[in-house]
């Protein structure tokens, strides 16, 4: 990177959207923090609408088939609250760096407009068919340079992945095959395999992402991967309001410990995310491994059932990630011996007692505890919005 171009990576999430920095170690060609951020609540901006409601995903879904995608004036109202808040980070990590000309990789939820520049259907927020268009306006209309126009919104998943891949710290690195999940507000999976990642939608007929499936209790298995779903868990046993826990600083991490400490509506909670954890995780191999068996159902009752063939059939994987703030909660101290440890004790069963693996796999995954690892990348996706954002900018040079 030249030092008059500031490569930035954005997270946009559900409730906030995140801009870093990024930095090219050219003897290593690998990627890391820069000293800039930003962040910005979609709240924080005039005229956002507290009580939104997204037009219903049957609607979207079908606007979207048709090719007749008309966002209402309330979804265009709540569009602009959250290009602003976006342009506002921008503009805050440009000032920081005194550097005007920028490349950025921008990740957003939902499915995407066919140019890749705009969403077309979204569960959470409102469709906003020309983001990357009005984001450039608004940003070059105070002087700010796109050295090269916005390629494409990307998604947390696959972003994911890029950076465990080409980031300095990434756990994806110097690895062959592995697996990826990683639970902030939501859960991202991503893949490695064959040494080249291989994003979710491309295995979608022998292997499902995580949201997509439900846990014996009939919940997705994202309440039980990610760490606001787990939150949202322990205040539905007991019996308290999300708002309440928040208020109180209760999060994943403080349920761990009242686990450890005894508490039996945390410990309920925890040994339902042991229990679902291991098991997804044990999907994982298996599929992997001997092809899928459907062990879960699906969110979505028409979705079609994995098939058990593939072309990575008796593949292992050489580690399995555990990131974002799920990770952190694995390493965290009372996490490590609330979940990490039971998870990998629950797996290591489910493994010898599995007909789906032969010995030889078997005996690969006997030290689960070496192949199940953290990482450290709490801005995964940020991270890999930036790194993607440079190399489509390589392409075109």
């Amino acid at each position: 990177m030249k030092d008059n171009i500031l490569l930035l990576g954005i997270d946009g999430g559900a409730t906030k959207v995140s801009a870093r920095n990024l930095t090219l170690n050219k003897k290593t060609e690998r990627f890391s923090l820069g000293k800039f951020s930003a962040d910005c609540s979609y709240n924080e901006i005039e005229g956002f609408i507290s009580n939104f409601k997204p037009t219903e995903i049957s609607v979207q879904l079908a606007e979207r088939d048709n090719g007749t995608i008309k966002p209402t004036e309330e979804e265009n109202k709540q569009a602009a609250t959250y290009i602003e808040a976006c342009a506002r980070v921008i503009e805050s990590v440009v000032k920081q760096s005194g550097v005007n000309q920028i490349v950025v990789g921008l990740g957003m939820p939902g499915l995407k407009t066919k140019d890749k520049r705009g969403i077309s259907v979204i569960a959470n927020g409102p469709r906003m068919i020309d983001y990357a268009d009005k984001l450039e306006k608004r940003l070059t209309d105070t002087g700010i340079t796109f050295v090269t126009p916005i390629a494409h919104l990307g998604s947390d998943a696959d972003y994911c992945g890029i950076g465990e891949n080409y980031s300095e710290d990434g756990k994806f690195k110097n690895i062959k095959n592995a697996y990826y999940l990683g639970g902030g507000t939501g859960v991202a999976d991503a893949l490695k395999l064959n040494g080249k990642l291989l994003p979710f939608d491309e295995t979608k007929d022998w292997l499902a992402k995580t949201w997509e499936m439900k846990s014996t209790d009939g919940r997705s298995l994202e309440r039980f991967t990610s760490v606001g779903g787990l939150q949202s868990i322990y205040a539905e046993i007991a019996g308290k309001k999300v708002s309440e826990l928040n208020e109180k600083g209760i999060y994943p991490i403080q349920i761990a410990e009242l686990s450890a400490k005894g508490n039996p509506d945390a410990k309920k909670m925890i040994q339902s995310a042991v229990e679902n954890i291991s098991l997804l995780l044990f999907e994982r191999i298996t599929g992997l491994y001997a092809g899928s068996r459907n062990t879960f159902k699906f969110v979505n009752p028409t979705r079609p059932k994995l098939s058990s063939d593939h072309p990575y059939l008796k593949y292992v994987f050489d580690r399995i990630i555990i990131g974002q703030r799920l990770g952190d909660l694995f390493e965290s101290q009372s996490g490590y011996t609330e979940i990490r440890k039971p998870v990998i004790k629950k797996l290591n069963e489910l493994i010898k007692k599995s007909d789906l693996l032969d010995e030889k796999a078997k005996l690969h995954y006997a030290d689960s505890d070496k192949i199940i690892v953290s990482s450290e990348l709490r801005e995964a996706p940020a991270i890999g919005a930036g790194i993607d954002a440079y190399f489509n900018w390589k392409k075109i040079q």
